[in-house]
């Protein structure tokens, strides 16, 4: 699943998993590459996201990386800018 990272903005479906039958927006935190899986199927971890792309909830689904959507790719960090006195 290397084309996805942390930060990422998912939509989740049924192309990623029957058990989506109502599709959600999911901020990627990591994929859980510890654990046994089946062939074409990933743990990812992150957060299920409202209209307003607010979290409002911890998820940890089991998916088919062929079937997410990235919607968004995660941004740099903006750099802290310091002022001198």
């Amino acid at each position: 699943m290397a084309p996805f990272k942390s930060g990422d903005l998912l939509h989740l479906t049924r192309a990623a998993s029957v058990q989506f039958s109502r599709p959600f927006f999911f901020r990627l935190i990591r994929v859980l590459e510890d654990r046994i899986t089946y062939d074409g199927w990933v743990w990812i971890e992150g957060y299920e996201l409202d209209a307003r792309g607010e979290a409002v909830a911890r998820r940890e689904p089991f998916v088919q990386p062929a079937g997410l959507r990235k919607l968004s790719t995660a941004r740099k960090p903006a750099p802290v800018r310091t002022r001198s006195l």
